[in-house]
């Protein structure tokens, strides 16, 4: 078995034990990422030269009997949406094709510290506004299960990544799923945190009041610890949270004996493809076999919460653009052009209203769900994973319901704010991998690792990687 197979956590262990260098380790994910970029196109730029040099003071470290963290030497890539001080950061678009910002993000910053390697920008929806991986200016990203499919979006380039054993995780962001969307596709893990976890400072806006960064891996542990590092207060973003961050990986072996799990009875059970829906019942059966209880619980006004999340995040983002969309507007796709300006028709008193229901039906969701359970769990996609066609601009009006259909059960917890997370629990009829939601009250991040873990324990669906034709 190559090191590329491994968890992030195996790795990094195999790393400080010197069992491979982390040249080695990161020559073989550059060699990795090349052979499968022209059947996956998950990569913006892949950085040979400053990878390898990243790889060798990380072996010189080691050599010196240091450490640098407990990420040393292991290599990543990320969304291209994270900004590092004077490299090109593209944000997916034609606009900022050349863009070379003047701040290093935080979470790269943090990751950096304790001795990642950074290989490559990876591919993503134009600006982040769409949940398929489509983009016509860097070219579409597909999926690594098969390349006729989407990989679902924001976060394309890091879903297909990681799932293609190109890197072991990868910072995506979410927004309406853009993070959970692509773990579901892909076959991996990813989570959104509770929003405020994450400082988001050096980190493209989309939507202030909704966007949160989270990562994608390949298991729950892999999850616990890369957000271990990157969790926390950043003073350069006063919106993140002041809360000390839990020792994820220290909880993750704790039983989930007793441990309530709600199955909504409304909204996200509703038409949902019978495949999916029983991968989901059989996943629930192993968490019921670890000791877990299944009780049945009411979301009040989920559908609602989807038009609000909706609301807040175009009228945000088209505020955000509105200077380029009135300057240089030929300089979008067509099909994110009229995403970007969709706010237009949002009125301002829709908008506020938004925002002033969030608390109060964050609220009343904690309260009622949270009484009856200790984690929901839904599907992540509730339909198959469409093909790029049934989802570009290609197949006219046909894609708008489609495309609706992706964040039916994800754009809600967006708009809460709460912490959501999304693991592998099978394949569907076209040997597409089918994900499981785990969502949870604020800053409940622990509980879901724990879960995921104790279901990944049983299982062997995120051992299982695709086989991409180079």
């Amino acid at each position: 078995m190559s090191y590329l197979d491994l968890s992030l956590i195996d790795a990094a262990a195999a790393l400080a034990a010197g069992e491979v260098s982390s040249l080695e380790l990161t020559r073989a994910a550059l060699a990795r990422a090349h052979a499968v970029q022209s059947a996956l196109n998950c990569f913006i730029a892949i950085d040979d030269e400053g990878a390898l040099a990243a790889a060798r003071a990380a072996d010189a470290a080691h050599a010196a009997g240091k450490l640098l963290g407990p990420l040393h030497g292991v290599p990543l890539a990320h969304k291209d949406m994270y900004y590092r001080t004077g490299e090109v950061t593209s944000c997916g678009s034609e606009v900022r094709r050349a863009y070379r910002p003047t701040t290093t993000a935080t979470l790269l910053e943090r990751l950096q510290g304790a001795g990642a390697v950074t290989i490559g920008r990876l591919n993503m929806t134009e600006f982040a506004l769409g949940p398929t991986g489509h983009n016509a200016v860097w070219g579409d990203c597909r999926n690594p299960w098969n390349t006729a499919h989407v990989p679902c979006g924001s976060s394309s380039g890091s879903g297909a990544a990681v799932a293609a054993r190109t890197v072991f995780a990868s910072l995506g962001s979410d927004t309406g799923g853009s993070t959970r969307l692509p773990a579901s596709a892909n076959g991996v893990v990813g989570i959104k945190p509770t929003h405020s976890l994450l400082s988001r400072h050096g980190v493209m806006g989309l939507s202030f009041s909704v966007d949160t960064p989270g990562p994608i891996a390949r298991t729950a542990a892999d999850l616990a610890r890369v957000l271990k590092v990157v969790a926390g207060h950043d003073t350069r973003d006063p919106t993140s949270s002041s809360r000390a961050v839990p020792d994820y990986e220290a909880v993750l072996n704790r039983s989930i004996a007793g441990l309530r799990i709600g199955i909504p009875t409304n909204y996200f059970s509703e038409a949902v493809d019978p495949v999916i829906a029983a991968a989901i019942e059989d996943a629930i059966a192993v968490l019921e076999l670890h000791g877990a209880r299944r009780v049945s619980v009411r979301v009040s006004l989920a559908e609602h919460m989807s038009e609000l999340s909706r609301a807040l995040v175009y009228s945000e983002a088209t505020a955000l653009h509105g200077h380029a969309l009135r300057t240089e507007a030929d300089r979008y796709s067509p099909q994110v052009r009229v995403r970007a300006s969709t706010g237009l028709a949002i009125p301002a008193s829709t908008y506020v209203e938004a925002l002033q229901l969030r608390s109060v039906l964050l609220r009343q969701f904690v309260a009622d769900v949270f009484a009856d359970c200790d984690v929901l769990i839904t599907p992540t996609l509730a339909i198959p994973v469409p093909t790029l066609a049934e989802t570009g601009v290609g197949a006219g009006e046909a894609m708008w319901p489609i495309i609706a259909r992706l964040v039916q059960c994800t754009a809600p917890f967006n708009y809460l704010g709460v912490p959501a997370l999304s693991l592998p629990v099978g394949f569907d009829h076209q040997g597409l991998p089918i994900g499981m939601q785990l969502v949870g009250r604020p800053f409940a991040e622990a509980r879901l690792l724990r879960v995921a873990a104790r279901y990944q324990e049983a299982t062997d669906w995120h051992l299982r990687a695709p086989t991409v034709t180079v």
